[in-house]
């Protein structure tokens, strides 16, 4: 397999991972190259920013900018199958009680939603909107482009997440489970290094359609804080992570990046 369809091949898996956007048969799913498929999450989240963005402008054509955001947000959960507002809910409920670790790994299996879940996710749903809406009335296009920001910057905090800490998960319940722990056990740090990568220079370029200083400083800061705050706490509840936590983790990046760039945007 020669390196450029090797890589193609590694993104493709990275988009039939977290999207439910169809890919060629020949793709198939490989565990040992998905953990080297994670260094794309950030490009798969450029086009699922892409395309929430796409939604937004021509829905902003008909309707106010709250209720094009709230279709673009409609738009992106659809096309991931609200992959990562499940993580937020299953993360919110296992780790805000008091649960021991043992019992906090069988609530993130737990289809029912509780109540912790229920108002993080309302939350991380709401804030989007109203974020995305705010940037909107300001400038379109840079809010389109800080959309795909968040998307991007999001993903890479997961995987900086993933090469940060351990998986929690010793054995695998069942078929699902044991594909997620495929793509999450051995991460290898150029593959976590790229994906930073992607992530910073997706926020960077949404800084620069703005007030670039302030804007980078603020969204990097931001992430970059969410990721190490996530880190601790499910180092000392979990003793690592797991798929939902990565969820989660890609929900408050994108929380943090939009709240970040609408702090610092242009008055």
């Amino acid at each position: 397999m020669t390196m450029l369809v090797r890589e193609l091949r590694l993104f493709l898996l990275a988009l039939q991972f977290l999207t439910r956007v169809p890919v060629p048969a020949w793709v198939g799913f490989d565990a040992a190259l998905m953990r080297h498929a994670v260094r794309h999450f950030p490009l798969v989240g450029v086009l699922i920013g892409a395309f929430g963005a796409c939604i937004a402008l021509a829905a902003n054509r008909f309707w106010p900018p709250t209720v094009a955001a709230a279709l673009a947000l409609a738009g992106t959960v659809w096309l991931t199958a609200a992959f990562h507002e499940d993580g937020v809910a299953d993360t919110f409920d296992a780790l805000l009680g008091t649960a021991s670790r043992e019992k906090a790994l069988a609530i993130m299996t737990d289809s029912r939603i509780g109540t912790y879940g229920a108002v993080a996710l309302v939350l991380s749903l709401l804030l989007r909107v109203l974020l995305l809406a705010e940037l909107m009335a300001r400038d379109q296009a840079a809010a389109a482009v800080i959309l795909i920001a968040a998307h991007a910057g999001g993903r890479s905090a997961a995987v900086a997440l993933m090469a940060a800490l351990p998986y929690a998960r010793t054995e695998e319940g069942d078929a699902a489970q044991a594909k997620a722990g495929s793509v999450a056990r051995d991460v290898h740090g150029i593959d976590a290094a790229w994906a930073v990568a992607v992530g910073l220079l997706a926020l960077g370029f949404a800084a620069w359609t703005q007030a670039p200083t302030i804007a980078a400083g603020a969204s990097l800061l931001a992430l970059g804080g969410m990721v190490l705050m996530l880190r601790r706490w499910l180092r000392h509840r979990l003793g690592g992570y797991t798929g939902d936590t990565l969820g989660a983790a890609e929900q408050l990046g994108e929380v943090a990046i939009l709240l970040s760039f609408a702090a610092s945007a242009w008055r």
